[in-house]
């Protein structure tokens, strides 16, 4: 497997350890991986770029989850977004041909589904944007046509997109959500995105691990599989953390204008003095967006399952308390 180093990957890879499964995995520097995972399975240092590395990691496996991208919002770089997702894809999906490997599960992002304009709920059906607004968009969207290209070449590629995810795990760029979480129960964050209306899809860290096995065992060939939870607007999502808590705190709604003008900021002085970007103006427009999807096809094709919100943030403030040292309440 790829990206075992990142949040839903850190996860999976223990998982699959947990069933007693043998694991390949290919990481950029074993450091980051955890003695416990260093120990239990095999590791192989490369990237998914080094087309050498994948077939060294790809050698003798049976199946291959590829989770390793590119995720930020900005790059120096302007190649790393397509070499990592688009090119590394095409590397990993041409390893498996050559070594005949049984099922490729890739992990896309539902940023590759549609807006919903009317606020109807998007599903695996809903037509895909023409254009998108960011890189990370485009080049999830291409990755995902290159996986569909594949597999009249024999191999069964298999394609899910997780939505918003959120849980216990690495706090990165991935798992921003539950970093969102740390701060306001903290007491650390005071903003909404515009009015607060905007409608997302949160799920939980252990529903998204468990679509991935679920995708592997009894997903079909060519097919995608939103990995959803909860359709919620932000108000509604600081609402429920907050009664969750057992305290909510006073926040204050961002117009539209005053983002995009502290994202145009932020994006000048990435470009002029390289010091990467909070957020960029393609991101404000594309949190300003309702963005609600359907799960349904998963749940009827894979046995996949979704955990209540409430219950998923009472499980993530309890671990943070647990594991991040925020005193001071207790909820359990």
């Amino acid at each position: 497997m790829t990206g075992a180093t990142g949040f839903i990957g850190n996860r999976l890879v223990r998982e699959l350890l947990n069933r007693q499964m043998q694991v390949h995995v290919l990481v950029r520097s074993e450091n980051k991986l955890p003695a416990d995972i260093r120990e239990k399975a095999t590791v192989f240092c490369g990237d998914i770029t080094n087309q050498a590395a994948v077939d060294s990691a790809a050698k003798s496996c049976e199946s291959v989850f590829h989770l390793a991208g590119f995720a930020g919002i900005w790059s120096k770089d302007k190649t790393i977004p397509y070499r990592t997702n688009v090119e590394g894809t095409k590397n990993i999906l041409d390893a498996a041909v050559k070594h005949r490997v049984k099922k490729v599960v890739f992990t896309s992002s539902a940023a590759t589904l549609p807006a919903s304009e009317q606020g109807g709920l998007i599903d695996e059906s809903s037509p895909l944007p023409d254009t998108y607004f960011t890189e990370y968009e485009q080049t999830k969207r291409e990755a995902e046509q290159v996986c569909m290209d594949y597999c009249s070449k024999g191999v069964d590629t298999v394609i899910v997109n997780p939505t918003r995810v959120f849980g216990p795990g690495l706090l990165n760029k991935s798992n921003s959500v539950t970093i969102l979480i740390k701060k306001y129960i903290g007491g650390n964050w005071r903003f909404i995105p515009g009015d607060g209306n905007q409608l997302g899809n949160y799920v939980f860290i252990n529903d998204v691990v468990d679509g991935l096995i679920c995708a592997l065992k009894r997903g079909s060939p060519g097919e995608k599989y939103i990995l959803g939870g909860t359709n919620v607007s932000y108000n509604e999502l600081f609402n429920t953390i907050g009664e969750v808590w057992g305290k909510k705190y006073k926040l204050f709604h961002l117009s539209g204008t005053v983002m995009s003008a502290f994202a145009t900021f932020e994006l000048f002085c990435a470009e002029n003095f390289g010091k990467p970007p909070l957020i960029t103006p393609p991101w404000v427009k594309r949190y300003n967006q309702n963005r609600p999807v359907s799960s349904q096809k998963a749940i009827g094709e894979l046995g996949y399952s979704v955990t209540p919100l409430p219950e998923g943030i009472e499980k993530t403030i309890l671990w943070l308390i647990s594991n991040e040292r925020i005193y001071g309440k207790n909820i359990s």
